[in-house]
């Protein structure tokens, strides 16, 4: 991807969040070198080995800059929206970047059916926008993420009980850090192995939504347990700036269709790109005790 003799140098857009921190680690201990954007630099508590830069991709005038002697970005449709991203890999062929790696959604099916799901919809145009630049491309689409599941941290701390319309819905819950580490190889290859993949990663087993807060009960140590709700209850309460009501209530609609099976079957791609298994969803509750407690 780049001469033998200098580091490649990676844009990591979404630096500060979940799969971003860890990504920035991954990147700096295999030797890249790093540039993370985020809106603030000052509260990012980045590694210091990275270039924190500030950059609002919402409402950057000028994405030049960020983007200088790059020769891999690291895409995060959260980082900025789709319009963000449009403007981000325009600016990433002017600028001579060789190399995108997306974080995407495995709700994209490359089929018809994409159009008639919101968040399928949001990342397959994102997925064209980037197929059609003409760089080196790698989709990571991630199942279920275990992180959406820190939205039960505030009624767990409460009072241990969280409200769900489908307790036995069936998921695949997939660790942020098996994310970074994905995308991690993908944009560090000197092979050409992955380009032009679209990884399906998801966690290594299937877990109900009652199941995974009984292991977050186990790695708190405290009682836990699912009360079922309403539909259009869970969408109120899932809804909000980011995710409209109607969207809402299509998520909560599509996690029903979970209760017989989950949507998205266990995946091999984090042992098949990084050489070992994902890690469980007991592993990442335990990892994230302090959110919890």
């Amino acid at each position: 991807m780049n001469a033998p003799d200098r580091a490649p140098l990676i844009v990591v857009t979404g630096a500060t969040g979940n799969i971003g921190r860890c990504l920035v680690d991954r990147l700096l201990a295999n030797g890249a070198a790093v540039r993370a954007l985020t809106r603030d630099p000052a509260r990012a508590a980045l590694p210091v080995g990275a270039e924190t830069v500030r950059a609002d991709l919402t409402d950057a005038k000028d994405l030049a800059p960020l983007l200088a002697g790059a020769d891999a970005l690291f895409l995060n449709l959260a980082a900025g929206g789709g319009q963000a991203v449009t403007a981000l890999v325009d600016a990433a062929v002017a600028a001579g970047v060789r190399r995108i790696v997306l974080n995407s959604s495995m709700a994209v099916t490359d089929t018809a059916a994409d159009d008639s799901n919101h968040i399928a919809r949001m990342h397959a145009e994102v997925e064209r926008t980037v197929r059609d630049s003409g760089l080196e491309w790698t989709f990571v689409r991630g199942s279920n993420y275990s992180t959406n599941t820190l939205a039960w941290a505030p009624s767990i701390r409460a009072s241990g009980v969280v409200r769900e319309a489908h307790p036995g819905a069936q998921g695949t819950p997939v660790h942020e850090a098996d994310l970074a580490d994905v995308a991690a190889v993908a944009l560090l290859d000197r092979s050409g192995a992955h380009l032009g993949q679209a990884y399906r990663v998801t966690g290594p087993e299937v877990l109900t939504v009652a199941q995974q807060v009984a292991e977050i009960g186990r790695a708190t140590g405290r009682q836990t347990q699912v009360e079922q709700i309403s539909e259009e209850a869970a969408a109120e309460a899932m809804a909000g700036p980011h995710l409209p009501m109607e969207a809402a209530r299509e998520l909560v609609r599509l996690f029903g269709t979970m209760v017989h099976a989950p949507s998205f079957p266990v995946s091999d791609a984090v042992e098949r790109v990084t050489g070992r298994p994902g890690r469980t969803y007991a592993q990442w509750a335990r990892d994230h005790v302090a959110d919890f407690s």
